[in-house]
C-alpha cells in the first residue's frame, strides 16, 4: 500500500478496529491476513449521500473481469469468487457486480475475459438503463483502464484484456448524461465505475439512494472522472470481508475482482 492510499485509510480504520473484528473473524482471518486484504477504499460523503469508494490504479492493482470458473461453472456470486481465488492463492481486495446480464446471467452487450470475446457490443434500441443511449464500456489494457461511450470504443476499438458493456454512461468527458435530471423522482442504490485523468480507475457504490444526476455529479465534480459508467442499481454489490462490507447477492452475473500486484 503505498503512503496515499494508507492516508486516505486512516480514518476508516480507525473506525473498522471497533466495527469489522467480527467480520474479521468470521470471514476466517487473522489480523495480518485482514491487513494483507485492505481494500484502498474510503467512506466518502457527497452532499446528502454516503458512499463507499475503491480507486485502483491498474500499474498496481490487476483489475479483472469474471463470469465463469475454468470449468464453465459460474460463480454466481462475490463470496464464490472470493474463495475460488483464495484457492488459487490470490487474495481479492475488493468485487463488485460488472453490469448488466440475462436471467441466464450472461453478459448483456460487450463482454472480454483475458482478451477472449465472449458476447458482442449490443447496439441496438432497447428499454431500460442499458439502453439509454450514450450507453458505454469499462475496459482494461495492460496497464491503463478506460471508459467510453459504446460508438467511441466500437470506432476506434482498442486491444483489451478485460471489457464489460453497461449502461447509461454517467459522465461522457466531462458533461452529463443528457438524459438526467436533477428534480428526478427515481432514487436507488446505485454503483459505477470512472476512470480518472492519470489513469486511477475509480469504483462506488452509494449507502444511500440517489438520483442519477446525483451519482453523476459524484463522478465528475467530487471524483474527477471526466468518463465514468453506470453498472447497476438495485442489486449494486460490493463485497470486501476486510472491510465487514458483504454485499453478497446471489445469481449475479459478470463481475469484478481486484487483487494486487506481486501479493
Amino acid at each position: 500500500m503505498d503512503l496515499a492510499t494508507l492516508l486516505q485509510s486512516v480514518p476508516l480504520l480507525a473506525a473498522l478496529v471497533k466495527s469489522a473484528v467480527p467480520a474479521v473473524v468470521g470471514a476466517g482471518l487473522s489480523a495480518g491476513q485482514w491487513l494483507a486484504a485492505l481494500p484502498p477504499c474510503r467512506d466518502h460523503t457527497f452532499e446528502t449521500a454516503t458512499y463507499l469508494v475503491c480507486e485502483a490504479d491498474p500499474k498496481q492493482f490487476s483489475i479483472e473481469l469474471f463470469w465463469k470458473n475454468k470449468d464453465g461453472e459460474l460463480y454466481r456470486s462475490l463470496h464464490n469468487l472470493r474463495i475460488a481465488e483464495q484457492a488459487a492463492g490470490r487474495t481479492m481486495l475488493f468485487g463488485i457486480n460488472a453490469g448488466m446480464y440475462h436471467p441466464d446471467l450472461a453478459p448483456v452487450g460487450l463482454y472480454v475475459e483475458r482478451g477472449e470475446q465472449i458476447t458482442a457490443a449490443k447496439t441496438g434500441a432497447g428499454t431500460g438503463n442499458f439502453s439509454m443511449q450514450p450507453n458505454g464500456i469499462f475496459y482494461l489494457s495492460g496497464n491503463k483502464a478506460g471508459v467510453r461511450a459504446t460508438k467511441d470504443y466500437l470506432r476506434r476499438t482498442p486491444r483489451v484484456d478485460f471489457a464489460t458493456q453497461s449502461g447509461p454512461m454517467l459522465v461522457i468527458d466531462g458533461k452529463l448524461h443528457p438524459k438526467f435530471q436533477p428534480d428526478s423522482a427515481s432514487r436507488k442504490i446505485r454503483d459505477g465505475v470512472g476512470v480518472r485523468a492519470d489513469g486511477v480507475a475509480v469504483f462506488a457504490i452509494s449507502n444511500d439512494v440517489v438520483t442519477f444526476h446525483e451519482f453523476a455529479r459524484l463522478f465528475r465534480d467530487e471524483l474527477g472522472c471526466p468518463n465514468a459508467l453506470f453498472l447497476d442499481g438495485s442489486i449494486s454489490s460490493l463485497y470486501a470481508p476486510a472491510l465487514g462490507r458483504n454485499d453478497d447477492f446471489w445469481n449475479l452475473g459478470p463481475m469484478i475482482g481486484v487483487f494486487r500486484k506481486g501479493g
